[in-house]
């Protein structure tokens, strides 16, 4: 416990009696189950509820339109304005609701492994469950440097406060606001824990493309020989399970920056979806979520606390957060050197895409800016039977505060700086499309995955993809023909023939916005209908 005014300096805060500052995870577990905020897991992990809010309250999150950002914010369903005196007069009142609250918690922690980009993050939230999650998630400074810790950004985090939609400028009782000016995030009405995570994922996506340095919503692991390896996906594409190898030190599962010295990573822990999980194929995600210290979000248990991590009756989103060092083989500070190879994945529910292929760097730059995956039923509320194409810019449209031509430039200029092999990697389905096909083999993923990072894939003969362009290997050792040629899997060609124009012609409609900011070269690489 630490003096009020002294662990909530900065945040505007005051008033509450009793402070629990940068407790540790015993601690923390401590405090949750005394009062009553969730129950342990038979292996010890801590299991929380969020209620209502199960993901992101993408429709109620909102960018304060201060002057000074105004012509640089890409405004949009992403990031909606909020007037500044709104935003003053929610955070006035969400500061009084939290100091009459009869305790809290605050956690001071670093986001960024790179001590040249980092921020100071201070967290006030009124659940020690929260704290233990922010705890496990941003990278914890070593105590001596808790003393004179001052916040860059401080998060404050009422998950039982109600907004006002009438008077604060809101959609909901829900509000996430986020004040560059202010350097203060507002996190109203939910208590899904992602959202404090995300919040300052979007800071850092504010941040650094001013020091030249690209934030990417990315996994990356690095290799024994030290070549580094990036994976860019959406969400239920294989992020963080494909950068968990075995044969390869992870740096981070899903926030990275990369300057013109190396790749670093924005957390110290990881934010795992385990709807399903399995210990065969995914052992370290699986052992890091049973253990103490674990926050399972969402995840179904037995009296015992027996994890059922195939049950999605709360939420298919069910996920588990836990530090860095739960993964065997990480690599120490979180920094690495430039990426040799850059790996985008989707999965894809129309089953036409093949499971590996080879980009140029222009198709780099379009797949990079169209971020395409698919989603299907069960994965979220109002999905029908068939898939649904999803295109999410720079595969993270909803933490982008700036044009996604900013990152795409950026992306463009470090890979002809430095270099790097790029792959187009399809983790969804193959021989059908969903409800027909099967699920690509993990398998097959990663014998793959493993021959394009060693550059023994890069020495095979390719064939062009007629519908979309891309260099597909003719053969590679282990790997059916027919799986590498996706045409080939279908039992029906003239169907895999329309279902592939069918996604082509999404392709090239979701491009639209983007052809005029792009180069000619990433234009000639655009995905188009055959003429």
């Amino acid at each position: 416990m630490s003096a009020p005014e002294t662990a909530l300096a900065g945040t505007g805060v005051a008033g509450a009696t009793t402070v629990h500052a940068n407790l540790t995870a015993a601690g923390l577990y401590a405090h949750a189950l005394r009062r009553g905020e969730g129950r342990l897991s038979a292996d010890g992990a801590f299991m929380a509820v969020t209620g209502v809010h199960t993901g992101r309250s993408v429709q109620d999150k909102f960018v304060v339109d201060d002057p000074e950002v105004h012509e640089q914010i890409w405004w949009g369903k992403i990031n909606q304005p909020m007037a500044p005196e709104k935003f003053g007069g929610l955070a006035a009142k969400v500061r009084t609701w939290l100091g009459a609250r009869p305790e809290l918690f605050t956690e001071d922690l670093y986001a960024g492994a790179d001590p040249a980009h980092r921020i100071r993050v201070r967290l006030v939230t009124t659940n020690a469950w929260h704290a233990l999650f922010a705890r496990n998630m941003f990278i914890r400074p070593p105590r001596e440097e808790l003393a004179g810790f001052t916040p860059d950004f401080t998060i404050l985090h009422a998950p039982e406060y109600e907004a006002d939609p009438a008077v604060d400028g809101c959609r909901t009782s829900t509000c996430i606001a986020l004040s560059f000016a202010a350097k203060t995030i507002l996190i109203a009405g939910t208590s899904y824990a992602g959202e404090i995570k995300k919040s300052i994922f979007t800071v850092m996506n504010w941040l650094l493309p001013e020091k030249g340095v690209l934030p990417m919503h990315c996994s990356a692991n690095l290799g024994k020989g030290g070549d580094t390896a990036l994976f860019f996906g959406l969400s239920g594409t294989g992020k963080t399970t494909l950068s968990s190898d075995p044969e390869r030190s992870l740096i981070g599962d899903d926030e990275h920056g990369w300057s013109d010295s190396g790749v670093f990573n924005f957390e110290g822990g990881c934010y795992a979806k385990v709807i399903r999980l399995s210990r065969e194929a995914e052992p370290q995600i699986w052992d890091a979520s049973h253990r103490f210290g674990a926050v399972l979000e969402n995840v179904v248990g037995d009296e015992r606390g027996n994890l059922d991590l195939n049950d999605g009756s709360l939420t298919e989103n069910t996920r588990s957060c836990y530090p860095l060092e739960f993964i065997p083989n990480t690599v120490k500070g979180g920094k690495a050197g430039l990426p040799k190879n850059v790996v985008m994945l989707t999965a894809d529910a129309f089953g036409v895409l093949p499971p590996i292929s080879k980009l140029s760097a222009a198709q780099a730059m379009y797949h990079f800016l169209s971020g395409y995956t698919a989603r299907v039923a069960g994965t979220e509320k109002g999905l029908g039977k068939e898939p649904q194409a999803t295109f999410s810019t720079c595969f993270g449209a909803p933490f982008l505060p700036r044009h996604p031509e900013v990152y795409g430039k950026l992306l463009e200029e470090l890979i002809k700086r430095h270099g790097a092999d790029c792959w187009l990697v399809n983790t969804g389905w193959s021989g059908g499309a969903y409800g027909v096909g099967q699920r690509m083999s993990i398998q097959h993923t990663r014998a793959l995955l493993r021959a394009a990072l060693d550059g023994s894939l890069a020495q095979v003969e390719f064939v062009t993809d007629p519908f979309f362009g891309l260099q597909i290997p003719k053969s590679v050792p282990g790997i059916p023909a027919e799986v590498l040629n996706p045409r080939e899997a279908w039992a029906d060609k003239a169907a895999y023939d329309r279902t592939a124009k069918e996604l082509v012609s999404r392709f090239e409609a979701n491009f639209e916005s983007f052809s005029g900011g792009v180069s000619e070269a990433v234009l000639a690489a655009a995905i188009r209908a055959a003429a």
